[in-house]
């Protein structure tokens, strides 16, 4: 079973930590810890750890969006890969910004040379709206529109 939780400031560590893992460097754009510290402290900016069987298997940040209706998802991380946790905690964070944080739209950007992160997001019924480049890279954008409960 998966469950998100609002994340503690003492697991930033391992977050950043889980960063830097080979598996998940090259698809995020590196940040310090003392940028998730920032991050952290701000109102709109939302930590979420990723627990699986009692453990933490990952994270998710978010960022809300001025608009009130949407939420940015700046970042999922998990730790195990291709065991389906990702997957799971996408299913349950959309449960989480439609009902506790009354959000009516996610949207992300992913690299599109990230091939298990679109494979992930098209599956779950995520739609491309935009691309752009990014240091000479492809970044493409993606929403979904949550339903209502």
């Amino acid at each position: 079973m998966i469950e998100l939780r609002r994340a503690r400031l003492s697991q930033l560590t391992q977050f950043s930590e889980m960063e830097q893992h080979a598996d998940t460097s090259p698809y995020i754009l590196p940040t310090t810890l003392d940028e998730h510290r920032r991050a952290f402290a701000r109102d709109d900016i939302i930590y979420l750890s990723i627990n699986a069987h009692d453990e933490t298997s990952g994270f998710i940040i978010l960022a809300l969006d001025a608009d009130t209706r949407s939420v940015e998802l700046r970042r999922i991380v998990v730790a195990d890969k291709d065991r389906g946790t990702g997957t799971g905690a996408l299913a349950a964070l959309e449960n989480y910004c439609r009902q506790r944080l009354q959000r009516e739209r996610i949207w992300l950007d992913v690299f599109e040379f990230n091939r298990r992160g679109r494979r992930v997001y098209t599956g779950l019924g995520y739609r491309q709206f935009d691309q752009r480049e990014f240091e000479g890279k492809a970044l493409l954008f993606f929403d979904k529109e949550l339903a209502p409960d």
